[in-house]
């Protein structure tokens, strides 16, 4: 098993199961991720008896991802993985005024379908466990020789179709003898599985929730993003009520801003509608074009025009700052690039 599978809580259960000594849990998550040198081989872990070394050894492996291609531009890095199953997936290190953050995979491949998307046009081919997506982090830390202090579950997959591992994930990564990386430091972006939505609002952990909206209306939203025929926008929304209500946490929705098919004026002024009274903030995002696919992002005049509707209206309204222009910059590029090859 893939050590980092394991939470804090899971090493105690692993060690008073053998009769060894509880503590050893504490030393060992902090070997693992709270040293300025995180350790690669458990032999490094030299306040640990040699006995339960050697247990660990035949136990557990402490690496099953590497880094098989890294694209560069400015302010931002894009990070090929090969996993132990020769699938791939991808991450996205963004630097930041703020600090720096990672933009990573929750599955190998995407079921989700949406039209406009990389990942989605490749199906999925697995969940990634726990331990796969927590070692993303690792590897672009030792690599880029930077503390990253913002995760985004964004990349490829839908991190609610992998709810057990990510909420797993989240807990390792918190975790102040882990990544201590800070709940609110983290968001978790889904299309819109309504029933993973009630339940994270349940989540002990102040986590970010982005919503994958692109449309604000059932009928575009269904021709662009097929989870819409099983999740109206109308329970959507309602869930998404729920959940404010539950955790008074404003919502992120993500507004991809696609030539000639979301970014009219009607568009917008749907979209405020949709939106009105809620807690709400909507980032447009333009849209990274890829061979594969037909669509084509929207002008700037456009997006300035899009963006002043919602402001007039009283929607809280960023453009998202693009990264990686000249770079594989849509999600799944580069997964899609090394396997059809």
């Amino acid at each position: 098993m893939n050590i980092y599978n394991l939470t804090i809580e899971d090493l105690t259960t692993y060690f008073l199961k053998n009769d060894d000594k509880k503590f050893y849990a504490t030393e060992l998550f902090t070997w693992l991720y709270n040293k300025d040198k995180k350790i690669i081989d458990f032999n490094e872990a030299t306040n640990i008896k040699k006995s339960t070394i050697l247990r660990l050894k035949e136990d557990f492996v402490i690496s099953t991802i590497e880094i098989v291609k890294k694209e560069k531009a400015k302010d931002v890095s894009k990070y090929l993985f090969k996993l132990s199953d020769n699938e791939h997936i991808e991450a996205v290190l963004m630097y930041h005024d703020y600090g720096n953050s990672l933009c990573i995979s929750s599955q190998v491949g995407c079921n989700m379908g949406c039209k406009f998307c990389e990942s989605g046009r490749r199906k999925k081919v697995r969940n990634l466990t726990t331990g796969e997506m927590v070692e993303q982090i690792l590897k672009v830390e030792n690599d880029s020789k930077i503390r990253i202090s913002h995760i985004v579950i964004m990349g490829i997959g839908e991190p609610f179709d992998n709810y057990d591992n990510v909420c797993k994930f989240i807990k390792i990564i918190n975790h102040p003898k882990g990544l201590n990386i800070g709940a609110r430091h983290i968001t978790i972006s889904t299309c819109g599985i309504i029933p993973k939505i009630l339940d994270i609002a349940n989540f002990p952990y102040q986590v970010n929730l982005a919503i994958s909206l692109h449309a604000a209306t059932d009928e575009l939203r269904k021709q662009l993003m097929p989870i819409a025929k099983v999740y109206p926008l109308n329970e959507l929304i309602d869930s998404i009520k729920k959940y404010i209500e539950k955790t008074n946490r404003r919502v992120t929705f993500e507004y991809i801003l696609l030539k000639d098919v979301n970014d009219t004026k009607e568009d917008a002024l749907n979209l405020v509608k949709l939106l009105k009274g809620i807690n709400a903030y909507v980032n447009l995002i333009p849209y990274n074009e890829t061979d594969s696919l037909q669509f084509k992002r929207s002008n700037p005049l456009t997006i300035a025009k899009f963006y002043d509707i919602l402001k007039k209206n009283n929607i809280t309204v960023t453009i998202r700052r693009e990264f990686g222009g000249t770079i594989s910059a849509a999600c799944g590029q580069l997964r899609s690039r090394k396997e059809e090859l």
